[in-house]
């Protein structure tokens, strides 16, 4: 499992979104079982590749498998949405930190604006 982590988190780090996802089922049709860790370096490897609803995608599977997203599975999935140009659905995801944890850092505001920004959306950013 480990090498697997390791192989999409090097994915993540060259941009190659879709390699990440091909590790991930690889993975998964071994047996294995991602963990946050894992996932988090499958949503950020997305959203660096502008897949935005693949990274919302993951997001939600971490869920459905019973893993609890962290901030930093937030945070690359805001970014994601940032990239993607997604700026209400990056707030979506910022209010549902705010409602059911984890609580949004720094980090996590800065994507937001960033994204409200990309979008134009100077009173969203201000808020």
């Amino acid at each position: 499992m480990i090498s697997f982590s390791a192989a999409i988190s090097a994915c993540e780090q060259g941009r190659q979104w879709e390699r990440a996802l091909v590790l991930l089922k690889k993975m998964q049709a071994r047996g294995l079982q991602p963990n946050v860790i894992t996932f988090n370096a499958a949503i950020s490897a997305c959203g660096k590749g502008r897949q935005w609803e693949d990274a919302l995608s993951l997001l939600k599977e971490m869920e459905l498998r019973g893993l609890k997203p962290n901030v930093v599975s937030f945070n690359a999935a805001i970014s994601a949405c940032e990239k993607g140009g997604q700026w209400e659905r990056a707030l979506s995801l910022l209010e549902e930190m705010k409602t059911r944890g984890p609580s949004p850092d720094v980090i996590s505001f800065s994507a937001a604006i960033s994204a409200c920004e990309k979008g134009a959306q100077c009173d969203a950013a201000l808020k």
